[in-house]
């Protein structure tokens, strides 16, 4: 797990000097409120509030139903600051779990040049032929170092689940968890071939509903 230093309430109630040098600022119940902050210093807290309690008046259920943000109680939390491989960035490891099992997985790469790619890669690695939303990366991206113990790891937080999507990152030959996504993209992001978009749905297998008896 990434190392948490605090989590607040509201941005006021932060105590920068408890905090060290670099860190990372985001809120517990949405997606995007991310202050990084690589020089304590630097940092422009009038901005940062601005932003973050912008987020905690904001429940994010309602941009896309998505149900699992909608009871999440708002608040602001510290994580340690992961340093990116500078000529690299830092890569995002996506696994596809479908029924507790890796089927396929995406790297997220290029964030830091304002022009995210995202790549898909088969159980063993090789590229597979679709785009989602976002295009591929025309670099090549290694397999990393930890591959086959994330996989195992995904599988486990995994099971018992139609689909779930868990990331990591590989920071110096050490894996961190990042988060379970239920819905990518929520559920609305394109394929290209559309194709793939059906190929990917026929692997999620529903329960099936239990009818009470009249």
């Amino acid at each position: 797990m990434i190392p948490t230093y605090g989590v607040w309430e509201h941005f006021d109630e932060i105590d920068f000097s408890d905090l060290p040098d670099q860190f990372v600022l985001k809120c517990t119940h949405d997606s995007g409120s991310v202050v990084i902050v690589k020089d304590k210093a630097a940092l422009n807290k009038a901005a940062a509030k601005k932003k973050l309690e912008r987020s905690l008046r904001r429940n994010y259920f309602y941009a896309g139903r998505e149900w699992p943000y909608k009871n999440v109680k708002p608040r602001i939390l510290a994580e340690q600051y992961l340093p990116a491989i500078e000529k690299a960035g830092l890569l995002d490891y996506k696994f596809m779990c479908f029924h507790g099992k890796v089927k396929c997985s995406f790297v997220c790469s290029e964030r830091e040049t304002k022009k995210l790619k995202v790549t898909f890669f088969d159980r063993d690695w090789n590229r597979m032929p679709f785009e989602r939303h976002y295009p591929k990366s025309d670099k090549e991206i290694p397999k990393p170092e930890s591959y086959e113990k994330m996989c195992s790891f995904a599988e486990k937080l995994s099971k018992g689940i139609p689909f779930v999507r868990v990331d990591f990152y590989e920071i110096e030959g050490k894996i961190y968890f990042g988060e379970l996504t239920f819905y990518p993209g929520c559920g609305m992001e394109e394929f290209t071939p559309e194709s793939w978009d059906y190929k990917l749905g026929d692997w999620i297998v529903l329960p099936a509903v239990k009818t009470k008896k009249k």
